[in-house]
């Protein structure tokens, strides 16, 4: 299974990539494990250009702002053919391609990465299928 990145999280690391001046098209977001941490292991996150030949690597992609048509604004009920008109995606898409190395990979398969605003903090979120614990800040576990 992959490890898969939300549409929020996605939106939030495309937001990084422009807020540093990087490449989009060559950034990508290397996530992986280390010992350590208060249960074990912890969650590392990096932006990188390097993808190695023994990497897992998946792609996302999602429209940068949805294209909304005037039919959908109500300012027209329905189109010439009598159905109602939907919101479509704009051609403006940004990817996020993840990487892990196969021994992270061991420890991810099957992770979903959110992006959390709250008023307490912000940041990444693991929902890790293999933790069987983590600790209260939720950025380390063992598995």
């Amino acid at each position: 299974m992959p490890v898969t990145v939300t549409e929020t999280a996605a939106r939030r690391i495309d937001q990084i990539i422009a807020e540093h001046g990087f490449d989009a098209a060559t950034m990508k977001l290397r996530v992986g494990v280390k010992g350590g941490g208060c249960s074990g292991f912890n969650y590392t996150l990096d932006l990188t250009e390097v993808q190695k030949d023994s990497d897992e690597a998946w792609t996302f992609t999602y429209a940068r702002t949805p294209r909304v048509s005037a039919a959908a604004l109500g300012e027209s009920g329905s189109d010439s053919s009598g159905g109602t008109a939907t919101a479509t995606a704009t051609d403006d898409n940004f990817s996020v391609t993840i990487v892990c190395d196969p021994k992270s990979y061991l420890y991810l398969n099957g992770t979903v990465i959110d992006y959390k605003d709250e008023i307490m903090g912000s940041g990444f979120v693991f929902n890790n299928p293999n933790s069987t614990s983590t600790c209260g800040c939720g950025s380390s576990f063992s598995a």
